[in-house]
């Protein structure tokens, strides 16, 4: 299904928050944001958004002209012969849309250093995550996509699991989730996909290696498919050749159990801190609060991880349609451990998951 994708509006918003701050343009520099601004994919680009939206602009440089056109038709280009950030930024002070906004997340001090040689320093002033802010709140489009590489990702899973041997390496699985992920239609995997058997699963991070799986192994994998620049993002933990020890299958209840009390948390207004303690206290009241050290969860859209970010020390309110994983997980060094994670969207009464796959621990390759 195709889906229409009105940047002039996303601009818009942005005209609206930039206005309260008295700022008469903002140049836009981080690549998530300015795709999600204008459409442009192109590894250089910038969006200046301005007062009024006959001034937007799209700035880039001559390898990018004719993508440019065919993907941002809407908007006139500046030609960056230097920077996209510099080339915005003197445009801007050429046509009196200063004060000029920056994204000070993205810009360096030696490029700010650099800029304020080009245009006076009192006419830059640093903005703080105003684009990031609009994007926690997705559109049908934005959702459509997001459940489409959620889709995928389940349907290469699917296809996985059903291959699963005893005598495979993690790099071997992970090559071939990939694969499948394509088959099944992703433009790509999300991320570089996390494949961790037996110690290696108490890893909440680990780079696939050539350790082939043994029997009564824990298999961790995280992955996702991308689908139109927009992410998925799934865990599940098995285990392989062997039926669960006490221990396998006591920290995969624990860790079951927690999912469900934070999903149960995720509801319009809900603070982001209290949907991760609902989560982390299922498992700090089972003696294991020590092997939950990551936060329970994150946004998902053109980053693979976007506010809002569910944690101890997180801020902000839920809000409906807000995607965003739920992930909380138990490691125990040495042994082995388990995750569990879904892409939800929150919905008017309940969150709606978007990755179908069972929860269940399945045991693989018997």
């Amino acid at each position: 299904m195709s889906q229409v994708i009105n940047h002039q509006a996303r601009r818009d918003r942005v005209r609206e928050l930039m206005t309260k701050q008295d700022l008469r343009s903002v140049v836009v520099t981080n690549p998530s944001n300015v795709r999600y601004l204008s459409g442009f994919t192109g590894s250089n680009g910038a969006v200046v958004v301005g007062t009024v939206g006959d001034m937007d602009r799209l700035a880039t440089d001559f390898r990018y002209y004719t993508q440019a056109a065919t993907q941002c038709p809407d908007l006139a280009v500046i030609p960056a012969a230097s920077t996209v950030l510099e080339a915005s930024s003197v445009w801007c002070a050429q046509e009196l849309l200063a004060p000029i906004g920056f994204e000070s997340h993205h810009v360096t001090v030696r490029q700010l250093s650099q800029l304020r040689d080009k245009v006076e320093a009192n006419c830059l002033i640093p903005t703080y995550d105003v684009v990031e802010s609009l994007r926690a709140h997705k559109d049908d489009a934005e959702r459509e996509f997001i459940r489409q590489a959620c889709a995928i990702s389940d349907a290469a899973l699917a296809r996985l699991v059903t291959e699963i041997r005893v005598g495979q390496t993690e790099r071997d699985i992970a090559r071939r989730l990939s694969w499948l992920m394509l088959e099944e239609g992703a433009d790509a995997d999300s991320f570089e996909s996390i494949v961790a058997g037996g110690e290696h699963s108490a890893i909440p991070h680990h780079t696939p290696t050539d350790r082939a799986l043994v029997a009564g192994d824990f298999l961790k994998i995280d992955f996702g498919a991308l689908v139109a620049g927009y992410h998925a993002d799934e865990t599940r933990t098995f285990l392989v050749g062997a039926q669960p020890q006490a221990w396998q299958q006591e920290i995969f209840d624990l860790v079951a159990l927690a999912q469900k009390a934070g999903i149960a948390a995720l509801v319009p207004g809900a603070d982001v801190r209290d949907v991760d303690a609902a989560a982390r206290t299922v498992i700090s009241e089972a003696g294991l609060g020590e092997h939950f050290g990551h936060g329970l969860g994150h946004g998902v859209g053109l980053d693979i991880h976007e506010v809002p970010f569910l944690g101890a020390t997180s801020s902000g309110i839920l809000s409906v349609g807000t995607p965003i994983t739920v992930e909380p997980g138990v490691y125990l060094p040495g042994r082995g451990g388990v995750r569990i994670e879904d892409t939800l969207v929150v919905g008017l009464v309940e969150p709606v998951s978007l990755t179908c796959t069972t929860r269940e621990l399945l045991v693989l390759g018997l």
